[in-house]
């Protein structure tokens, strides 16, 4: 074994000082004979060895004891289970302490492990995290307890792999960085899913401020929407140090679909550089919480026309914004392509403090929905932006609409050589148009690089001379990119036949993405609960002419678990053979705490006689459960008992909700003793987006009157941040109720129609936007 750690060493030995024969054997005997000098040097004499492979935490734990500076401990191939790597020493600059692995992605630590660190001068390379979670609130973490910290170490090449634990509140760091000089790059962290930033750089104690850490090269992958404060992918420092200078540089790393929260990026300290960093499909923002003298430069913004992607958002003083690219972001508020924001006067370390003597210079924003100035201006947020810049930036669009929202005053912000394309508008601030410092202009953009760039002013946006990160030139190479999203309709295409239990039997064998086709008109009678572990589509054969009908015994048909997303299509559901007993459902989550979100999707389908007792629901969600979206679309809902969806179980008030998205479309619903809807997001945190309701093209008859409909309501939203509500019909129905709390949530209520109906109510009705009738 010292013999091949030996080669391993010396294989950068420089070949080229030794003469080659002819044959090309000089170099090839040389590197040999050179192996097996040292292996008998390091077999014979009392020096140190220069590596040594362990296969148990105990060898593991004698190595570290014994390792000198120049050491290598070698992790043995295969899954380490349950081992929590305390890895100390202090090597030196040139002769670091190294912790690798026998061969890369071929040493897992699984189940409850984690890394820590604490010295000077170790090095650690190659190790997989993955199938569990850390025993500990970190990962890896740069301190070995409260006062052996690190400095001038690395961790490189390391993967975090869907590591979490399956409560999603209880709360971890991914990568928890202490001391000074310390450098994390090369690394691939995907999947985060539970509450806590995947990394952060602690500044709690002074050993640990003005630390002078490098983050590059990493792959920042899929984080899925929380749902919660506490998603931010990365953060430098904390509110309570944030007047602190950090001195981290960030760059050249890649964020991909990072959607945890309205934070990709929260800085909460001072003196921070963001460089050269592309966000790729992210919801959210690279954000200067907290903290003064931030640097943000030649970082790449791209949406692709998403959701609530973001760019860059300003707060606090002497802030730097230069030659970044933001293209296709649609997020609005605190999720604009470039937002400046107002403070808080006097403000305490928590809140917000005023724009400062802070600059916006030479950016590129191309086909961006939303540049927000004064954002977040209220009672509280007074301060407007002083002694601050925006110049010689480009402001391209596409369509014909005006992108810029001014929410306050903005004589503090001086406009210079700012270019517009020629069909912008000009900004407005109450009816009047901002026209100096601005200038329309037909501009034309050329492809470089997989960028876009104006023919006439080259110098504005990022520097094309620096390689762009992206997932090929990111994290690591040896180990494979999954697919972490929910993909329906990807697998094979099974047929389902009327047998009693045969939509069980098949939903137990079947694949993710695997369809589930019924192919007769006839009676599938359930006598057991379906559970749900990985997305399905049930649907009926595309050559019926009828829709079969799914019957059910238990107290529900589908039990949506951890991992499960549903799609049904084109069937008819019946509750006329459930047990006579209250509190049934067609659908419900898990009743435990879902770490992955889910998605259900109802197209075509008939959801009728839900009858037999009381409170007789068609999806029922409990608590620590979370849905990327549910979607209702051409459905009839008859003689139900109780709601159709009630997502209300988040009750605490500290802004966590139960879905982000709900679609209802096209779709009727007519004696329904409950409500139809009911969305609740209590508290006033503004951390998060939603919820999200798109309500159109559907009626409502008879609904809402049964006396345990404690809303009392036909739909009642109660902290919904978006409201698209469009072409609807109520009829000897309750009200739609809307409570209006947080942030500043868009309500739409268009040509829609109210007979014999209670009508609207609302706490603030300056929030609805209305053409109804029947109010």
């Amino acid at each position: 074994m010292r013999l091949r750690y030996s080669i391993r060493l010396y294989s950068s030995f420089k070949w080229g000082t030794y003469p080659q024969t002819k044959l090309g054997f000089v170099q090839p005997f040389v590197a040999i004979a050179f192996a097996f000098f040292t292996s008998f040097l390091l077999n014979s004499c009392e020096a140190p060895y220069q590596g040594i492979r362990v296969s148990s935490i105990e060898d593991f734990d004698k190595a570290v004891a014994q390792a000198k500076p120049g050491d290598i401990i070698i992790l043995a191939k295969g899954p380490w289970k349950d081992v929590e790597l305390n890895f100390s020493g202090e090597g030196e600059e040139n002769a670091p302490i190294t912790l690798t692995v026998e061969e890369k992605g071929a040493v897992f630590l699984e189940g409850n492990s984690n890394l820590r660190l604490g010295g000077s001068y170790l090095h650690v390379e190659g190790l997989v995290f993955r199938n569990g979670y850390t025993p500990t609130s970190s990962v890896i973490e740069y301190r070995i307890g409260e006062d052996l910290l690190c400095n001038n170490c690395r961790v490189t090449e390391c993967v975090v792999d869907d590591y979490n634990p399956p409560e999603r509140f209880d709360s971890d760091y991914w990568v928890a960085i202490y001391g000074k000089r310390n450098r994390f790059d090369h690394n691939y962290l995907v999947g985060k899913r539970n509450q806590g930033v995947t990394l952060a750089v602690r500044l709690n104690s002074t050993e640990s401020q003005e630390n002078h850490h490098r983050i590059d090269h990493n792959y920042f992958g899929y984080h899925p929407i929380l749902g919660s404060n506490g998603g931010e992918t990365f953060r430098i420092g904390t509110s309570h140090y944030s007047l602190s200078n950090s001195n981290t540089l960030v760059e050249d790393n890649y964020f991909e679909r990072c959607n945890g929260e309205h934070e990709i990026v929260s800085n909460k300290s001072c003196q921070n550089t963001f460089r050269n960093n592309t966000f790729y499909e992210c919801q959210g923002t690279l954000t200067m919480r907290h903290g003064n003298e931030t640097l943000v430069e030649n970082n790449y913004f791209f949406g692709n026309q998403k959701a609530n992607t973001g760019g860059i958002r300003i707060i606090n003083e002497t802030q730097t914004v230069r030659n970044n690219y933001c293209e296709g972001l649609t997020g609005y508020r605190f999720r604009g392509a470039l937002v400046i924001m107002n403070g808080v006067p006097n403000s305490p370390l928590n809140r917000y403090f005023q724009v400062i003597d802070s600059k916006a210079s030479n950016n590129l924003i191309i086909n961006s929905d939303y540049i927000q100035l004064c954002a977040g201006s209220d009672e509280e947020r007074s301060a407007t932006p002083v002694n601050t810049e925006v110049e010689n930036n480009i402001f391209y669009h596409s369509d014909d609409k005006d992108i810029f929202t001014i929410y306050d005053e903005v004589s503090g912000i001086a406009f210079s050589q700012n270019y517009l394309s020629s069909n912008l508008p000009f900004p407005q601030y109450r009816d009047q148009s901002i026209t100096r410092g601005f200038e329309q202009k037909n501009i034309e953009l050329e492809t470089v690089n997989g960028v876009k760039k104006a023919k006439e002013y080259p110098e504005i946006g990022p520097d094309l001379s620096k390689e762009r990160p992206g997932p090929d030139n990111t994290g690591v190479s040896w180990y494979p990119k999954k697919e972490y999203r929910i993909r329906f309709n990807t697998g094979k295409i099974l047929s389902v036949g009327p047998e009693e239990n045969g939509l069980f039997d098949a939903v137990k064998n079947s694949s993710p993405g695997d369809i589930l086709e019924l192919t007769q008109t006839a009676h599938y009678h359930q006598t057991k609960s379906i559970d749900i572990v990985h997305p399905l589509t049930i649907r009926a054969s595309r050559k019926l002419t009828e829709k079969p009908m799914i019957t059910f015994e238990r107290t529900s048909l589908f039990n949506l678990e951890n991992g499960g997303s549903l799609k049904l299509e084109g069937l008819e559901i019946s509750g006329k053979k459930s047990d006579d007993k209250p509190g049934n459902t067609v659908i419900r989550t898990s009743r435990y705490s879902m770490i992955n979100n889910y998605k259900l999707l109802v197209t075509d389908c008939d959801i009728k006689n839900l009858d037999v007792n009381h409170s007789f629901e068609f999806i029922k969600v409990y608590k620590n459960t979370f849905a990327d979206s549910i979607a209702l679309v051409s459905c009839t809902f008859e003689n139900i008992t109780g709601h159709i969806l009630a997502a209300d179980k988040e009750f605490d008030d500290i802004g966590i909700y139960n879905v982000e998205n709900v679609l209802i479309d096209q779709s009727t619903f007519k004696d329904i003793g409950g409500a139809v809807l009911h969305l609740y997001r209590g508290g006033r945190d503004e951390s998060t987006f939603g919820p999200i309701l798109d309500l159109t093209h559907s009626s409502f008859e008879n609904v809402g009157h049964d006396k345990r409909n404690k809303f009392q309501a036909t739909v009642a939203l109660h902290g919904v941040q978006l409201a698209e509500m469009n072409e609807l019909i109520f009829v000897n129905s309750r009200k739609l109720d809307l409570h209006l709390i947080v942030g500043e949530p868009v309500i739409r209520l268009r040509n829609s129609r109210f007979e014999n109906s209670e009508g609207v109510t609302s706490n603030d009705n300056a929030w609805i936007r209305s053409n109804n009738t029947g109010l």
